[in-house]
């Protein structure tokens, strides 16, 4: 099981990795540094206290360019310690490839950040803590010694079950978690989505379609390409003129000609059991 260190001064970015990084069974905890300074802080306090010290971490996944120090930076200091943690650069910029990996990382993901190629980062992580001078897990080493606290590992699986269950968001500096249940529909600005719930709204960079794949086995329908909409919190379909519109609340949002039929089918089958 791996703690993650991620570093990202864009916070919407950020979260957003934290979100995929909890979500990964393979994942034990994933704490999040918002600038070089305090990631170097917990970096310095994870070596203090060692491997298998309460503060470790395993890998750091870093953004490149941020103010101060770029995460080029942040690798080369490490780079001096006996036993540091292991890189991951997660970038928007394809351009630092080659002194990315001179200085040893793990990979190298480009934003925005796919699930899968998150996922396949975070597989190679694990392998190489298998490898000589650092720490075993039972997936490296076939019948080797146990993984590292592993009283913490049920826990953890149940964490990572749970994670889907919510989004977080960032709400006046705050990190808070949203219900997934909780949201009625998804409104598409960009490449960013808006979640509507009773209680207002927020903003999270993700795209409507990544929303979409993600929430389909939780009711959540397309129905316009600006609005992803929970089935079971639509109260009204209504046909006008040739036009079909849904409620969700005090809402009213157009559905388009080509998601109105299956929308409709839908409805009539949650009416009819």
């Amino acid at each position: 099981m791996l703690r993650v260190l991620a570093v990202d001064d864009e916070k919407p970015l950020l979260e957003e990795l934290l979100y995929l990084l909890r979500s990964d069974p393979r994942v034990l905890s994933a704490e999040g540094a918002s600038d070089a300074t305090e990631a170097l802080r917990r970096i310095t306090r994870a070596l203090e206290s060692g491997p298998d010290g309460p503060d470790g971490i395993d890998v750091v996944f870093l953004d490149i360019q941020m103010a101060g120090l770029t995460g080029l930076d942040i690798a080369r200091l490490l780079a001096g310690f006996a036993r540091p943690p292991l890189i991951v650069f997660v970038t928007a910029h394809e351009g630092f490839a080659v002194q990315a990996f001179d200085l040893k990382a793990v990979d190298y993901v480009l934003k925005p950040v796919r699930p899968e190629r998150l996922a396949e980062a975070v597989r190679r992580a694990r392998a190489l803590l298998g490898r000589p001078g650092q720490p075993q897990t039972q997936e490296a080493q076939p019948g080797g010694p146990a993984p590292r606290r592993p009283a913490a590992e049920p826990a953890t699986v149940g964490a990572a079950d749970r994670a889907p269950e919510q989004i977080a968001v960032e709400l006046g500096g705050v990190t808070r978690f949203v219900a997934i249940a909780d949201i009625a529909y998804v409104e598409a600005q960009g490449d960013y989505a808006r979640l509507h719930t009773d209680e207002g709204s927020h903003l999270v960079r993700i795209p409507l379609s990544t929303l979409e794949e993600r929430w389909a086995a939780r009711g959540f329908v397309r129905i316009h390409r600006r609005h992803l909409v929970a089935l079971a919190r639509i109260d009204e379909l209504r046909l006008d003129a040739g036009t079909t519109s849904v409620r969700v609340g005090s809402a009213e949002l157009q559905v388009s000609r080509r998601h109105a039929r299956q929308l409709r089918d839908l409805l009539m089958r949650q009416a009819t059991g």
